[in-house]
């Protein structure tokens, strides 16, 4: 079993390959690995969206149950190129501010020229941890994240720091994926499917018992859907017979929002 140090390495190095390989194209493209989850949902139609800033990343839209208001302080875990913290800054509006969290130079670079073109003032990305992130207590009105906290080596830590950032009364709102049943050991242990969101996830149980262990209270689960991953990409990982005792299993793979009070 790989290190929490080794992990974060891991996807440091793919999330790093992502954004350089945007840069290249400028279409928003990722490498061939980041395909095999195909979690993204299309976020054009929200006020503030950036093409430039979403590389189909996230398994979710968690703004749309935030409950983002005007003046909020709101903060990003796992920013990237600035995707949901633009979203975020519409609902803030000039009297809020909104913080990106990521720790990939290259993300935090993309990042930064993306909130040029937009000409935004009040957004800022930080390269940080987001188990020990560089942030005051009780300073954020809301967290967001989507799609990240399941790469978290230690998600209990993570969920335990989103609650010393957040001001009293403040709440979380993260789209992730969870399991229901457990992955065969050719997923679980590939490093390139742990960078697609799925090898690292946790059961969905475990997933809402970090929450609620961290302190947080009226956890609900605002949206819940279900992740087919292709056959194509799987045979790479394992024979037609183990994929057909997979698909057989019911084994469960999903993209929820959940949210969560202080």
């Amino acid at each position: 079993m790989k290190s929490s140090d080794e992990l974060k390495e891991i996807v440091k190095e793919k999330y790093g390959e992502i954004a350089k390989a945007s840069e290249k194209c400028g279409c928003g493209c990722s490498p061939q690995f980041n395909n095999t989850t195909n979690f993204s949902i299309d976020y054009s139609d929200k006020e503030g969206y950036n093409k430039d800033a979403d590389l189909g990343l996230g398994c979710g839209i968690p703004t749309d149950f935030a409950d983002i208001k005007k003046g909020d302080y709101v903060l990003d875990l796992g920013s990237g190129a600035g995707n949901d913290c633009f979203v975020a800054l519409s609902l803030t509006g000039d009297e809020g501010k909104v913080y990106g969290l990521d720790f990939t130079d290259e993300m935090i670079k993309k990042a930064n020229l993306n909130k040029i073109i937009v000409g935004a003032s009040n957004v800022e990305f930080v390269k940080g941890d987001i188990e020990d992130m560089p942030f005051e207590s009780d300073f954020f009105d809301v967290v967001i994240s989507n799609c990240v906290l399941n790469l978290v080596p230690n998600k209990e830590l993570a969920f335990s720091n989103i609650y010393r950032v957040l001001k009293p009364n403040g709440h979380f709102c993260v789209s992730d994926i969870v399991l229901e049943g457990k992955l065969p050991k050719e997923i679980e242990s590939a490093a390139v499917m742990y960078a697609g969101c799925v090898a690292g996830a946790l059961q969905k149980q475990d997933y809402l018992d970090a929450i609620t262990k961290a302190g947080f209270k009226n956890v609900e689960i605002k949206k819940n859907r279900k992740i087919e991953l292709p056959d194509s990409n799987l045979l790479e990982l394992m024979s037609k017979e183990e994929l057909e005792k997979y698909r057989n299993s019911g084994v469960g793979i999903y993209s929820i929002t959940v949210v969560g009070y202080r």
